[in-house]
């Protein structure tokens, strides 16, 4: 792995992969201010594949489905994120087309695209799992840019204008830090000239310093949603706690693993799902963002069953901050999170996606390795300590269920 710079000072990470067919790239474009109205960049984000100044949306789909490329753009709070996958010899094409979409993108389907994600939006939140989540980000993140989710969106659509799409557009591509990666089988020497020659016009903003705050829970939101029509009570609880960038990431990580993201090893899916036949899903998630992260419990469960999830949750959590836990249901966690790690970066797309993260992040690109190593140096008193800072008071709790499942929710 080897880091250049191209001649407008943006940073390219290179990872060769011998004898691969396909090159992979991501190019990231750091959100540096906060959206003055919720959906501005899920629109900008959706308009980028539909149609250039050169190319119409169907030219685009057509050229890139003919020569067999993948080229797409992604949105997260922190983020957008174009990635691009080819054949070898098809590269430069990729890139050309790829430096079409990002500078010259006309955002004319604005309209439809507007009117389209209105109907996605209300369609999604017919379904109880998307409105219980919706809800609980809704509030977790209260009055904060991380908290636009759909409902927000639809309060605020209507009020945006191509104007306002186009001003975020621009100042995405102009004021904002980026980071390209690349991962295959190339000269080092040919891909950086192959780079210059597309997106050496483009400016970047180096330690672009973010507008976006730091999110904060002041005190504990109970957030009880009917549903009268649902066959299952959705529970999501949820805490604030430190992200990838504290020293104690790793811990976190591992308590996770143990607590519900393993599958049919983790704790919660044992007590709550085999021995007590409670849940249909059950699981924790520890989700980063560049300013906050969260760490959840969800279950999706009978509405009759509701009191005795939350009893089921709160036992688990006790246990883990107040019961050491052993050395082999540790090592079987890390060795468990290490495997699958390993497995979500097998291909060169997957590596590109990574190392491009860590760069965006200020972590640099071998960051992965460095996380692999303090994974393994986690310690029973590690988890017992980051169990008493994270799961702690304020939290967030959001139930949806028929009316009367509701009632004495505490």
């Amino acid at each position: 792995m080897n880091k250049i710079t191209l001649d407008n000072s943006i940073p390219v990470v290179l990872k060769e992969n011998k004898d691969t067919p396909r090159h992979a790239m991501c190019f990231y474009f750091k959100i540096e201010h906060p959206e003055k109205k919720a959906g501005l960049y899920s629109l900008l984000n959706r308009l980028f594949l539909q149609g250039t100044k050169k190319r119409s949306a169907q030219e685009l789909a057509q050229e890139l489905d003919e020569n067999a490329i993948d080229c797409y753009s992604e949105m997260k709070q922190d983020f957008v994120r174009f990635k691009l996958q080819c054949l070898n010899e098809d590269f430069e094409k990729g890139l050309e087309i790829l430096a079409d979409i990002i500078k010259n993108s006309t955002l004319e389907e604005f309209d439809k695209e507007v009117i389209k994600l209105k109907g996605e939006i209300q369609a999604e939140l017919d379904d109880p799992k998307t409105k219980a989540f919706e809800a609980f980000y809704k509030n977790i993140y209260k009055d904060h840019p991380y908290g636009h989710t759909y409902t927000k969106i639809l309060e605020d659509i209507d009020s945006i204008t191509k104007a306002d799409v186009e001003e975020v557009y621009n100042d995405l591509l102009n004021n904002s830090e980026k980071v390209i990666s690349v991962v295959g089988y190339f000269d080092e020497n040919h891909i950086k000239e192959l780079l210059n020659k597309y997106f050496s016009d483009i400016k970047n903003t180096n330690c672009a310093e973010s507008k976006i705050p730091v999110p904060s829970l002041k005190e504990t939101d109970i957030i009880k949603i009917t549903k009268n029509d649902a066959a299952q009570a959705q529970i999501i609880q949820g805490w604030h706690v430190p992200t990838i960038y504290s020293k104690d990431y790793a811990a976190i990580m591992v308590m996770n693993t143990m607590l519900g993201s393993s599958g049919l090893s983790s704790r919660l899916f044992l007590e709550l799902r085999d021995k007590k036949g409670l849940a249909y899903v059950v699981r924790s998630n520890y989700e980063i963002y560049g300013k906050s992260a969260l760490f959840t419990v969800y279950i999706a469960t009978e509405p009759k069953n509701i009191k005795t999830s939350l009893e089921g949750f709160k036992i688990e959590l006790e246990k883990i901050k107040n019961i050491p836990v052993s050395e082999e249901e540790l090592t079987n966690a890390k060795n468990n999170l290490i495997g699958k790690r390993q497995f979500f970066t097998e291909t060169n797309l997957q590596q590109a996606s990574l190392i491009a993260f860590y760069e965006d992040k200020g972590l640099g690109a071998d960051f992965e390795e460095k996380l692999i190593e303090m994974v393994k140096q986690v310690s029973v008193a590690d988890i017992k300590r980051v169990a008493n800072e994270c799961i702690k008071d304020p939290f967030v709790l959001a139930v949806l269920a028929p009316q009367k499942y509701l009632e004495g929710i505490e």
